[in-house]
């Protein structure tokens, strides 16, 4: 589905990616791990079409998207929820899940997918009505997904998605990421809570300095001493 081939990207000088390789194959969630500044949202930004790469290339279902704009790649189902929610505080619940389906023409075939977005996370539909910034975090961290959903992505690309939120809150934020992924939507996640992500993750890549340093499937990567060093507190 995705494949990102030898990726250099610079900002003002300072390599932010070098090289990087990765594949993300139908069906598959697939976590980023690393620390902070290693180049995971850089990777994000790249395949949305937010940054331009120095070089390498982004391949999605067989087709270049190196140089595509972020909406022809919205369009092609490649969807980016970016760190932070970023929801439009001041506009209710359901006025942020329409606005995630600019690109739908079709009124009935709109109402159609945000009803599916309540069906999936109900406790939206119960505050369908209040202004987005009104929501807890981990509500706000939903509705950034369900907006996203209702674009009907192939491949949903989420940066730190349990970001700020208490223990409960990430779990439940991890399962919806694992309904969303069994309902047949892909899924790229980068996530520093290294053991949440591995949870619910099929491969995972861990990224330093821009480069892909260790991959294998989550099993593979919860049993390495290296990974558990580094991002699960010592013990694998």
């Amino acid at each position: 589905m995705l494949e990102i081939r030898d990726l250099h990207v610079d900002y003002g000088g300072v390599q932010a990616l070098r090289g990087l390789g990765l594949t993300v194959c139908e069906g598959e969630t697939v976590a980023l791990l690393g620390n902070n500044g290693a180049g995971k949202t850089t990777t994000l930004s790249a395949v949305s079409g937010l940054v331009k790469p120095a070089a390498g290339r982004i391949v999605h279902e067989g087709e270049d998207i190196t140089k595509t704009a972020p909406p022809k790649i919205v369009a092609r189902g490649v969807v980016h929820v970016p760190e932070g929610r970023r929801i439009f505080s001041t506009l209710t619940v359901h006025e942020n899940l329409l606005i995630g389906g600019y690109l739908v023409r079709d009124g009935a075939e709109l109402t159609r997918r945000v009803d599916e977005v309540y069906e999936l996370l109900p406790r939206l539909a119960e505050r369908r009505t209040q202004q987005g910034g009104t929501l807890s975090g981990g509500e706000q961290q939903m509705l950034a997904m369900g907006r996203a959903l209702v674009a009907r992505p192939r491949l949903l690309m989420l940066d730190e998605p349990s970001m700020g939120l208490a223990p409960l809150m990430v779990a439940a934020v991890m399962e919806v990421i694992k309904d969303i992924n069994l309902s047949g939507t892909a899924v790229l996640l980068v996530e520093q809570n290294a053991k949440a992500a591995l949870k619910i993750a099929h491969r995972a890549y861990v990224i330093e300095n821009g480069e892909s340093v260790l991959e294998g499937t989550a099993t593979e990567l919860s049993a390495d001493s290296r990974v558990a060093e580094a991002y699960l507190g010592g013990a694998a």
